[in-house]
């Protein structure tokens, strides 16, 4: 893919999130849009470089646009780590200066790289140099602990844009890596939208895309018609992918026709099921990204409780799935 249709697409991307957006979750998500740009989970680099790469970057080329999100803090691991993610077809290669989990920490990368943006801009440069016909980008906070965002983020921005980067996801949320969990930092340091929207005033060559707490497409769209180059959402696409990414393609490109429903969704899943299954892949390893399909929507808990008590049994398959979708559109019948 051109970057210059990567950046389209990119006006609305979903989260890269740990233990959630595996390949079985944006074979999913990329049947309900056809634009969305996809995120892997976060993978570091030593992981990629000294690990199982087949099974660390294994996607379906259906999944295009898809980038790979790199964690790590050595410029030449983290160079090395993008050639082999460019060189397995990713459309993207994002640096992660934003996640504040321990293991993060203790490995002196993520969110705690907020202050060292010289390091950043050297790692970026380096992975750039590496990979020059793939997109190298970073998603970044606005700050860590009692850094001032109004002075670290602009600071922060402008030196790793010299090195080269021209695309930066913004978390509209400081990460508190001392007193805060990993899953508080998602909801209780506040949002603070506005310095963004600023960012983009202050660098307006720069593509500056939008994360932290965007739960509809109305509000995307609100942040997009404000001046902002791209939304990403997180967990309301996870948990309710149904009421997300069907409308994602009108807004990324005007199309009046919607991406795949919920019920078309199950069965354009059906085939990929039962080849991955036959492959040893277990069901509720993919069900398990399925559940929240029909939130809101009546047959939701049946739904929900047929693949939760089925999947994981032996021999599960298609036929549960199928026996699932039958439940909900009996109650909408």
């Amino acid at each position: 893919m051109k970057k210059k249709d990567l950046s389209v697409a990119s006006r609305l991307s979903v989260a890269p999130m740990m233990d959630w957006t595996d390949r079985h979750c944006r074979f999913l998500h990329r049947l309900m849009s056809r634009h969305a740009v996809l995120y892997t989970e976060m993978i570091t680099a030593a992981a990629l470089i000294h690990g199982d790469r087949e099974r660390l970057l294994r996607f379906d080329a259906a999944e295009h646009p898809v980038a790979l999100q790199l964690g790590g803090s050595e410029p030449d691991a983290l160079a090395e780590a993008a050639r082999i993610g460019a060189a397995a077809g990713y459309d993207e290669i994002n640096l992660n200066v934003g996640c504040p989990s321990d293991r993060v920490q203790s490995g002196a990368f993520g969110a705690c790289l907020m202050r060292e943006p010289e390091l950043v801009a050297r790692c970026v440069a380096a992975m750039i140099a590496a990979v020059p016909q793939v997109e190298v980008t970073v998603k970044c906070r606005i700050g860590v602990d009692a850094q001032d965002p109004e002075q670290v983020l602009p600071d922060f921005l402008a030196r790793v844009a010299d090195a080269g980067c021209g695309t930066f996801i913004i978390h509209a949320r400081k990460a508190w890596l001392e007193g805060l969990s990993p899953k508080e930092n998602r909801d209780i340091p506040p949002l603070d939208y506005d310095i963004v929207h600023r960012m983009k005033a202050r660098f307006p060559r720069l593509r500056i895309e939008l994360n932290g707490g965007i739960t509809s497409l109305d509000t995307a769209a609100d942040h997009l018609a404000a001046g902002l180059d791209g939304v990403m959402i997180g967990r309301a696409a996870y948990h309710d992918p149904g009421g997300i990414l069907p409308g994602v393609d009108a807004l990324v490109t005007g199309a009046s026709a919607a991406g795949r429903g919920p019920e078309e969704a199950v069965l354009a899943m059906l085939g990929y099921i039962e080849a991955e299954c036959a492959a040893g892949t277990r069901l509720n390893q993919i069900t398990r990204h399925m559940l929240g399909l029909f939130t809101g929507r009546p047959g939701a808990r049946q739904w929900r409780r047929i693949l939760s008590e089925g999947a994981h049994l032996p021999g599960a398959g298609p036929e549960l799935v199928r026996r699932a979708l039958e439940s909900v559109l009996s109650r909408a019948a």
